[in-house]
């Protein structure tokens, strides 16, 4: 089926919304019954066209007909497009029920909803010239229909409200009108909802409006003069952090700062992280990504930061050849040798490796209920719950501080450590949780990410064990250098912690009862420690291999 076909039905399901949000204000203010009939007897066509654009689509992505990225960008545009049409025809048909339950037909004349319909119809007489055109403004500004509906249905329902409290008019009338406005806001929901779609069809990428807006700030903040379309924005997806992440190129290979990295979220995480980077740069210069833009906007923020060239660790260690590893691994250890000690402060610092698990036991039990045990006896057997373990534990870790502290990642995984081969050099990313505390936090986690990669091949397997044997070696090497005499009791405490809160991003039930298995083993043996010299306990180093 050519796309045009998906086109040309997407365009009569426009039409027929436009109609069904004309004849609804019309009912509004003249209350025709005829009117009312003929919004009702028209809702079946439009779920009819929304079926049929919607079987278009499948028919065209699952037929293997999409073989341009472009049209298939446009291809789920309209799919989600449909969608939202048909909503908003809905939302037609129930405000036109909701004059049945009205005792004067003429009450809601006394409030301004033919605002709200204006801007509805101005957003749905603009898709098909977007779309057709490729217009990324007027894309804008059909998502910016949203705020002016949420505007104008902020003052009506806060003057509801009022007349609600002074008890002057019908409350039943008065609620009905408020159900009315609030599916005219609805409305502009789906607008936004379209309007986001028809981005995605221009730039290729979805975004939220407010994902663009802080992007495009970004940008001009960055120095960046040309407009979006000389860009290319690719999401990165797999991110944990909570952050939308995404790939800035310049489409002008000739200017400067033409790859950069876009992170949009949390006020407070961004702003961590771009206090960090700064640090990182005062401690180690080059070590991190440069900033090239930072914004705040209410309760987000977003920045612009350097692309790093390069490979992953992780990446090295599970597809390059041994000498390039032996390279690369030379080259890593090197510069964490070097961090850790011109950031060493002579300090004792108290850890919270059991207050870490505490804060993720709720996302741990939404994906792996089963892993918290009860207590119980076999025989002459007690078990400890996992609860109690955990208790015992946060105990123990308050007997046993860290002897100094160094400035670490705070998420030393393999994924977040940048190798440059043309540089020889390494670089660090994702630094929102960087600041002083003990360094066995950094060793444990890069340990532990190793161990968690859900790869079940053999050979694979046994260089990751080979990997985490050779630094758990160092880790080790380290703490006896130091005279660190409780570093293998903390990095029992560690490892425990990482292992449990691993389970939650890990589906393959198997693979993740082990660690928290390995979990539970190692707080009983801190638990079975207790009471005798924590510089005497050992680390049951077969923890380390599956």
């Amino acid at each position: 089926m050519p796309i045009n076909n998906i086109m040309e039905t997407t365009w009569f399901l426009v039409t027929e919304t436009q109609e069904q949000v004309k004849l609804t204000c019309g009912l509004l203010n003249d209350f025709n019954e005829d009117l009312l009939a003929k919004i009702a007897s028209k809702d079946d066509y439009v779920d009819n066209l929304k079926s049929t654009v919607e079987d278009l689509c499948f028919s065209r992505i699952h037929s293997g007909g999409t073989k341009d990225h472009k049209e298939a960008q446009t291809v789920r545009a309209l799919h989600v497009i449909c969608v939202n049409l048909e909503r908003i025809a809905d939302y037609c048909v129930n405000t036109a029920r909701q004059t049945h339950f009205l005792t004067d037909c003429s009450f809601i004349h006394d409030y301004d909803y033919a605002p709200m319909f204006i801007e509805i119809e101005k957003g749905l007489a603009q898709i098909a010239p977007v779309l057709k055109s490729r217009n990324l403004s007027g894309a804008l500004d059909i998502c910016k229909i949203e705020y002016a509906l949420d505007h104008m249905y902020k003052e009506q329902f806060d003057r509801i409200m009022a007349e609600m409290k002074a008890g002057e008019r019908h409350i039943g009338d008065l609620i009905t009108v408020l159900f009315i406005f609030r599916y005219l806001e609805r409305m502009g929901d789906s607008l936004l909802n379209i309007g986001e779609a028809l981005i995605f069809a221009i730039i290729g990428d979805r975004i939220k409006i407010r994902q663009f807006q802080a992007l495009r700030q970004t940008l001009s903040e960055s120095g960046f003069d040309g407009t979006f379309s000389d860009i290319d924005f690719h999401s990165i997806w797999g991110s944990r952090s909570g952050c939308r992440i995404g790939k800035v190129d310049s489409k002008n290979p000739g200017k400067e700062k033409n790859e950069g990295i876009f992170k949009e979220g949390m006020k407070k995480k961004i702003q961590l992280e771009q206090d960090n980077i700064r640090h990182w740069h005062e401690i180690y210069p080059g070590l991190a990504p440069r900033i090239f833009g930072y914004q705040e906007k209410d309760e987000t923020a977003s920045m612009l930061v350097e692309f790093l060239s390069g490979c992953t660790l992780e990446q090295i260690i599970l597809t390059e050849a041994d000498d390039i590893l032996k390279n690369v691994i030379f080259v890593f250890e090197q510069t964490l040798s070097h961090i850790w000690e011109i950031t060493r402060r002579e300090c004792p610092c108290p850890t919270d490796y059991m207050k870490q698990l505490g804060q993720r036991i709720e996302a741990i039990a939404r994906v792996h209920s089963r892993f918290f045990r009860r207590s119980c006896s076999i025989n002459a057997l007690s078990l400890r719950s996992s609860k109690e373990l955990i208790e015992i534990c946060r105990g123990i870790e308050k007997e046993i501080p860290a002897p100094f502290t160094i400035f670490i990642h705070g998420d030393f995984n393999v994924n977040n450590i940048v190798y440059n081969h043309d540089n020889q050099k390494v670089n660090y990313i994702d630094l929102y949780r960087s600041r002083d505390a003990d360094y066995v936090q950094d060793a444990s986690v890069f340990l532990i990410s190793n161990f968690r990669l859900p790869i079940f091949d053999r050979r694979i397997r046994r260089r990751l064990n080979r990997v985490i044997t050779h630094f758990h070696s160092q880790f080790s090497g380290f703490a006896q250098k130091q005279g660190d005499e409780t570093y293998e009791a903390r990095m029992a405490l560690a490892l425990a912690r990482s292992f449990f809160t691993s389970t939650r991003f890990e589906l393959n039930y198997g693979f993740a009862k082990e660690m928290a298995l390995r979990s539970h083993f190692l707080m009983e043996r801190l638990a079975a420690h207790a009471g005798r010299p924590w510089a005497d306990f050992r680390l049951p180093e077969q923890v380390f291999y599956y």
